[in-house]
């Protein structure tokens, strides 16, 4: 598509408003461009340290380097302590991966990891992955609030135990004082993020140096510092007060030594008893800021460069750093300091305020970065309109492009969380969701990968089916090593939302992977369904149903899809017109239209377009071309060619008047084509004295045609009266009647019932009273039987009929019709005429036959006719057609069946 480029750049620039998806950095507008958010000087200003390193390095840190260092340390032990950081380390790496991997697929324009792998996947995929990142970095705000309190109260909390000064804690501890002081953050948080969101990206860099700070103190201390001891103090069972002796010894190779092992014991926070997987879940909460770099897609320079190599140099800076720390708390801190005093690196400090404001940076700069990044996931998930109207107020913004409903949503959200009360017990959740959404990240690039798709090209290469696969695999292990309850239910709720979308069908046009896994997988199963393989007794329908008009067509389409017995449907139509006349193939510009049309109507259908200078030569390219492999029409259906007035459908359907193809929330992408575009597309329908683009000749000529290529021919009459077949009909068939004659009416002297033709007609009604609308209809079949003859065989052969049906399984009430007064108008040739030329049969033997029909078919639902060959000269098509014409007047629903397949089967 030529204006493909529109709605992605358009896109992009409503996503750079906000383009920092976790760690969300707002770009300043002086022009107050109506929430554009793009700032009036060129917004791919960040080079890789400031873009990518900066906001990944501090998300990384945010709490768990100062508050729980020593919890992991302490409990785990320095081994496995430090097993739990190369496993963390792992995932997180086979993570950035994939991230790297699809950030460097193409142009990036903005919107972070969300709009990056919604853009790369489709909507189901991309908009289930980003409310999972969204739910994440909320409750991750939640912790890290919670993790800022309790620092707060840890040195300004009044605690009567303490020994320092009286003046120094003045804030009362409890449940409902931790939720006040929770709430005053959160409201601080909120308010930046409402007015001065650009003051913390402009701060980022001070922030990292604070913390850098801080950071060398502690490293600093532990060679400077002296040895000494300390007494803690806490609350507990009754108001009692548990006291306990903890010594900081310095660096000390029995400090190391009695540190190395795991001492699982009760954390004083929760008052539970730790164990591995409870620690990991705090510990693994230090890797999930591993997207705030590529999350700023939007303001890179070079994006496809800075994302890769910075998020890497951060991984790895980080690592080292909590390597290193880990290594220094076990060899100079007892078990008892580490475990028992969450914030004993101030006690140890050369400095205390060195690290007290390291902790309120970190953990400060966290939450907000989570609350600004959560927003604006939600903001760009409203945007692109997937989840309907609950989010749609998060996509409005104010002059300056702030999202402020999508911030409010958050801190609502966020507000809940921290009514949990203590960090430790919501650590668990947050990484089971952080998990889950690195293990969908892994999943997004492995179907990539599998997909086989020519432009998955990206130009970061360090990655594989094999590492997304291992970090799918590591990512869920460990999401049950954790909480198998809180993995269940997140992946559970992936799933819903999966199918949410898909049931939704949003539709866009940023690409869908399931289409190019469907399309790999069909291609195979297409080379291997051999067409030299098939049996008839696994025989289904085919068919090619050749469409002048929808307007006057749509009843037959819709029939024609019960038809279909899960086969092929593919509907056809013959463009007039000659491709060295025209400029450009016009075929190609409607497939749009028709494919819409099929949308409307609810059918699995195909659609198959041809230009030619004839019908009848574009019905026999669509015959001969139609399909793949062993997937190609077998059956040919065509509407009767009559002198009737078509009916137009679009004007009597109530969905194609009132309501829109692809209609949703304004800008919804709906392929370009809207119903005043569909309306106008299709012509009017034909009236009496229009000219037909077909003539008699032409018609029975693409009816021989058909049968010399082995193909099953069905001509449809009247199915404009057919009712019930709509999308939305409650019709079960169990007030229907189809009624099946199986004898070639128009020769008597053909007996035979048993003959391909009139197999393959009791197959078709078959068919059809298996599918939905017509499953508890009543079949019936009609026996013509001559009683006054003096050969009485029939009685013999409705026998062997009876006898027939049981075998092929069919349940149908058997009609014994005589019709002795319709054959005494029967004029027998004195020869037989030539195989292919049609017997002169008289008007009172067709009008005979036709009052035989409406005598006993009159009530019927739809009739399955006999239909004779052709003729084979050109100029007697004039006289088969008016037969055919004469005998189906004013029947209703009626369908003539020519079968040259051999479909039944009796053995098992």
């Amino acid at each position: 598509m030529s204006n493909e480029h529109t709605p992605l750049i358009t896109s992009g620039v409503c996503g750079l408003a906000a383009s920092a998806v976790a760690c969300g950095m707002e770009s300043d507008s002086p022009d107050g461009g109506g929430g554009s958010g793009t700032p009036s000087k060129d917004p791919r200003r960040l080079n890789t340290f400031f873009g990518v390193m900066v906001p990944t390095i501090l998300s990384m840190f945010s709490i768990v380097l100062f508050l729980r260092t020593g919890f992991v340390v302490g409990h785990a032990g320095l081994l496995q302590g430090l097993l739990m950081v190369i496993v963390a380390y792992i995932i997180i790496s086979l993570t950035v991966l994939s991230i790297c991997a699809i950030s460097t697929n193409g142009a990036i324009q903005g919107g972070g990891a969300y709009y990056m792998i919604s853009r790369s996947l489709g909507p189901e995929f991309g908009g289930s992955i980003g409310l999972m990142f969204f739910l994440a970095k909320v409750f991750a705000c939640g912790e890290y609030v919670l993790g800022l309190v309790e620092a707060i109260l840890d040195v300004f909390g009044f605690d009567p135990e303490t020994s320092v000064a009286e003046g120094v804690r003045v804030l009362p501890h409890g449940y409902w004082y931790t939720m006040l002081y929770c709430s005053a953050v959160l409201l601080l948080c909120l308010l930046v993020c409402l007015v001065g969101a650009h003051i913390y990206s402009r701060t980022a860099f001070v922030i990292l140096l604070v913390v850098t700070v801080s950071l060398l103190s502690i490293f600093i201390s532990s060679v400077a510092v002296k040895p000494r001891d300390f007494v803690i103090a806490h609350k507990g069972a009754g108001n009692q007060t548990l006291r306990y002796n903890a010594s900081y010894t310095g660096f000390s190779v029995a400090t190391l030594r009695s540190n190395l092992g795991a001492g699982y014991s009760l954390d004083y926070s929760t008052n539970s008893v730790t164990s591995f997987a409870t620690v990991f879940a705090v510990m693994f909460t230090s890797c999930t800021g591993i997207m705030a770099g590529a999350n700023m897609s939007g303001e890179l320079k070079s994006p496809s460069v800075s994302i890769p190599k910075g998020t890497i140099v951060a991984v790895f800076y980080t690592f080292t750093v909590y390597i290193l720390l880990f290594i220094l708390v076990s060899a100079t801190c007892d078990r008892t300091l580490l475990i028992q005093d969450y914030g004993f690196l101030q006690r140890i400090n050369i400095w205390p305020p060195f690290v007290t404001v390291g902790i309120f940076c970190a953990a400060l700069s966290a939450a907000m970065c989570a609350m600004i990044g959560a927003s604006r996931i939600l903001h760009a998930l409203a945007l692109d309109h997937l989840f309907g109207l609950p989010l749609a107020p998060a996509a409005i913004t104010s002059s300056s492009g702030n999202p402020w409903v999508a911030v409010l949503y958050t801190w609502g959200l966020a507000q809940c969380v921290v009514f949990a009360g203590q960090l430790n017990a919501v650590a668990s959740l947050v990484t089971v969701f952080y998990l889950l959404a690195y293990a969908a990240v892994d999943l997004a690039c492995l179907a990539l990968e599998w997909a086989s798709a020519p432009n998955f090209r990206p130009t970061f290469q360090l990655f594989s089916w094999h590492t997304c696969l291992l970090g799918i695999v590591s990512c869920l292990v460990m999401m049950f090593v954790i909480n198998p309850v809180y993995s269940s239910g997140s992946i559970v709720l992936l799933l819903l939302l999966l199918l949410f979308l898909h049931y939704r069908s949003p539709t866009s046009s940023w690409g869908y992977i399931s289409q190019a896994l469907i399309f790999h997988q069909v291609r195979k199963y297409l080379l291997m369904l051999d067409v030299r393989k098939d049996h008839v007794k696994f025989w289904r329908p085919q068919m090619l149903l050749m469409v002048a008009n929808p307007r006057s067509s749509c009843q037959l389409i819709l029939f024609v899809n019960q038809l279909k017995k899960g086969g092929l449907y593919v509907l056809g139509h013959v463009q007039l017109g000659d491709l060295d006349s025209l400029p450009s193939d016009p075929v190609q510009q409607q497939y749009n239209f028709w494919l819409s049309l099929v949308d409307k109507l609810g059918v699995k259908a195909f659609v198959d377009l041809t230009l030619s200078p004839s019908v009848r030569q574009g019905t026999q390219h669509l015959l001969r071309i139609t399909g793949l492999g062993g997937m190609k029409p077998n059956t040919l259906i065509l509407g009767f060619y009559d002198s009737c007035t078509p009916e137009d459908f679009f004007l009597q359907d109530s969905a194609f008047r009132d309501s829109a193809i692809g209609k949703g929330s304004e800008g919804e992408y709906n392929f370009g084509v809207d119903l005043p575009s569909l309306q106008a597309h299709f012509p009017p329908v034909r009236h009496v004295e229009s000219q037909r683009w077909l003539s008699p000749e032409e018609y029975a000529g693409i009816i021989s045609d058909a049968i010399k290529m082995n193909k099953n021919v069905c001509l449809a009459r009247y199915f404009f009266q057919l009712e019930g077949e709509e999308k939305d009909s409650k019709v079960d068939g169990s007030e229907r009647t189809i009624d099946v004659w199986p004898l070639n009416l128009l020769r008597p002297a053909s007996r035979d019932y048993e003959d391909v033709c009139s197999l393959f007609l009791l197959q078709m009604a078959c068919v059809l009273n298996m599918s939905y609308k017509w499953r508890h209809a009543k079949m019936r079949i009609f026996l013509n039987v001559e009683t006054e003859s003096s050969d009485q065989g029939w009685v013999v052969n409705e026998e062997t009929f009876r006898e027939l049906l049981r075998k092929l399984r069919i349940r149908a009430s058997i009609k014994i019709v005589p019709w002795d007064s319709v054959v005494q108008h029967h004029v027998p040739p004195d020869e037989e005429p030539p195989a292919g030329e049609p017997q002169a049969l008289s008007e009172e033997f067709l009008s005979a036959v036709n009052c035989m029909l409406t005598e006993h078919s009159s009530q019927a639902a739809v009739r399955f006719l006999y239909l004779p060959r052709p003729a084979a000269r050109r100029s007697q098509a004039q006289q088969y057609l008016a037969q055919l014409e004469a005998v189906t007047n004013s029947l209703g629903p009626t369908l003539l069946i020519h079968g040259v397949t051999p479909v039944t089967y009796t053995d098992l």
